[in-house]
């Protein structure tokens, strides 16, 4: 009787083994279930952002307005500005230069045409100014693109509040 308690005891031990490992093995999945729902859920609030953010990022990058360009023209409506350039030659030389502005809004644009005889009387006070032989330099040329774009800047920003132009160019430079 001893033998068949023994045995008994033994066949449900072996049996609660399996029992007991079974549970461990469905607690342990069961946990890394959760933690990997948990850790997913949190990554999307965490990391997610905003319906604003996601629509940004979906549409791309943001692309630059166009580039407008507006052709500085004298008074008389001549595309290009002609002046006297002195020199320690004792020759007169001339300058002719034509002039654009570049800017990315229709706004200053407007505020260009409106302004251009205060920008063509800077411009010509500007280029009147330098020397001869300082422009046949390419610093030279470049020092005078930044003048200008100073010049024009400065008149922008006390007729509408913003510089408003980016760049000057030079789209036509004799020099004689």
């Amino acid at each position: 009787m001893a033998e068949e308690n023994t045995e008994a005891v033994v066949e449900e031990g072996a049996e609660g083994e399996k029992k007991s490992g079974k549970k461990k093995l469905i607690i342990i999945v069961a946990a890394v279930l959760l933690v990997g729902i948990l850790g997913g859920v949190g990554a999307m609030f965490f990391l997610g952002g905003s319906d604003e953010e996601v629509a940004a990022v979906e549409a791309g990058p943001a692309k630059p307005a166009q580039a407008l360009y507006t052709k500085i023209r004298t008074l008389e409506g001549s595309p290009y500005f002609t002046v006297v350039v002195p020199s320690n030659d004792g020759r007169t030389h001339y300058m002719q230069i034509y002039v654009e502005a570049k800017s990315r809004d229709e706004a200053v644009v407007a505020a260009l045409t409106k302004h251009m005889p205060k920008i063509v009387s800077q411009l010509n006070r500007l280029f009147s100014g330098q020397a001869f032989g300082v422009l046949r330099t390419t610093e030279g040329k470049l020092a005078m693109q930044n003048l200008a774009l100073q010049e024009i800047q400065s008149v922008m920003q006390a007729k509408i509040g913003k510089p408003g132009v980016e760049k000057i160019l030079f789209t036509g430079f004799v020099m004689q």
